[in-house]
């Protein structure tokens, strides 16, 4: 029964979310925590991992959820729930957003779509932004973890305006963990 449910939850929030992975994750949180299956501190842990592997994070994250529930055949079943649609939706469109992509109606309803892309990115990194450099339990600014805000801050612009490749600021904040904690 675990696995019709990972399926069809997965498919779903795979059919219903434009934007990629990034926008995925409020949704699969959402849906994940409302379910029972994964607390937020798991979800948190999830997508760092899910960071450092190969591959789009919300499949990652789906394959991980489904591994944590049903060992190998759940992760199967969650990383093809999750990805079928967007197979599915590619085939049937591609031909016909080739044709109409400049088509007024297709051009407005993608217009449309963008911000909302944005915020659900945004609200997905306020969530791990949140999870990461809050202390559990917490709430303010006394309880902000100082070691996780200067290693969220120094990789964003090590990333961002310096162009550090992600994985060396990963590696390097990794070896700040091991030394610090």
């Amino acid at each position: 029964m675990i696995y019709l449910q990972m399926l069809w939850t997965f498919f779903r929030l795979g059919l219903f979310t434009v934007g990629g992975g990034y926008a995925m994750l409020p949704l699969i949180q959402s849906e994940i925590e409302r379910l029972g299956w994964i607390t937020a501190e798991e979800f948190v842990d999830m997508i760092a991992i899910a960071e450092m592997t190969p591959g789009a994070i919300g499949v990652n994250t789906a394959t991980f959820v489904g591994f944590r529930l049903g060992g190998l055949f759940g992760a199967f079943v969650a990383t093809t729930g999750i990805a079928l649609p967007s197979l599915l939706v590619v085939v049937a469109v591609s031909k016909a957003l080739d044709r109409f992509r400049e088509h007024p109606l297709v051009e407005a309803i993608l217009y449309g779509i963008r911000p909302v892309v944005a915020g659900l990115i945004a609200s997905a990194a306020l969530f791990i932004a949140q999870a990461a450099v809050i202390e559990a339990g917490g709430s303010g600014f006394s309880s902000i973890e100082p070691i996780a805000l200067v290693l969220a801050i120094a990789s964003g612009l090590a990333v961002g305006r310096y162009h550090l490749h992600p994985v060396a600021a990963i590696v390097g904040a990794g070896l700040v963990g091991l030394i610090v904690f």
